[in-house]
């Protein structure tokens, strides 16, 4: 498997898994992405102008996506509960990770996180954050394993809670507990 940013010709094969990744949601009973067509090929188009999509190929097919970003996410200003070990104002953090129903339990998630935090050390950047839904327990046991904490709740842009996870990169080492 190869990580690497997205490109137009993916564009398809994108708007796919995350159709893909809402069936599934909603069919697990998770009320995440079940409002309308989020996240759709736009998303990943403008994921791509930004220079923050990357999809995970195998195969010569696209099996997995990712927003993977640096900076400042808004939602992320405010949490309720424990907080956040670090209050860094810039930090890497993932959104939107589809992954295609064959390649599901195979660890294409925590390919993209580990990139993540490639990409974070590569930069300097000792923070790393994500968030997903209260009923989305894969993507929980995703973000646990790749060493990230569950810090609290936020809410995204329609103000719904969204359980939110943090790691600190500890510089030279492996674990990030």
């Amino acid at each position: 498997m190869e990580i690497r940013k997205g490109r137009e010709e993916d564009l398809p094969r994108i708007g796919w898994l995350y159709s893909q990744a809402r069936r599934a949601m909603g069919e697990a009973g998770i009320d995440q992405w079940q409002n309308g067509d989020y996240p759709n090929e736009a998303d990943a188009r403008k994921d791509m102008d930004q220079g923050r999509c990357y999809v995970l190929e195998e195969g010569g097919e696209v099996i997995a996506v990712a927003c993977l970003a640096f900076g400042h996410e808004p939602t992320y200003d405010e949490i309720e509960g424990e907080g956040w070990e670090r209050d860094d104002p810039f930090y890497g953090f993932l959104h939107r990770i589809a992954v295609a129903p064959e390649a599901k339990g195979r660890g294409a998630a925590g390919l993209l996180f580990d990139e993540l935090k490639r990409q974070a050390r590569d930069r300097g950047v000792e923070v790393i954050r994500g968030d997903t839904h209260r009923d989305n327990k894969p993507m929980q046991r995703v973000m646990d394993k790749a060493g990230l904490a569950c810090r609290g709740v936020i809410h995204v842009e329609d103000g719904t809670p969204r359980l939110a996870y943090e790691a600190v990169l500890r510089p030279g080492t492996i674990e990030e507990k």
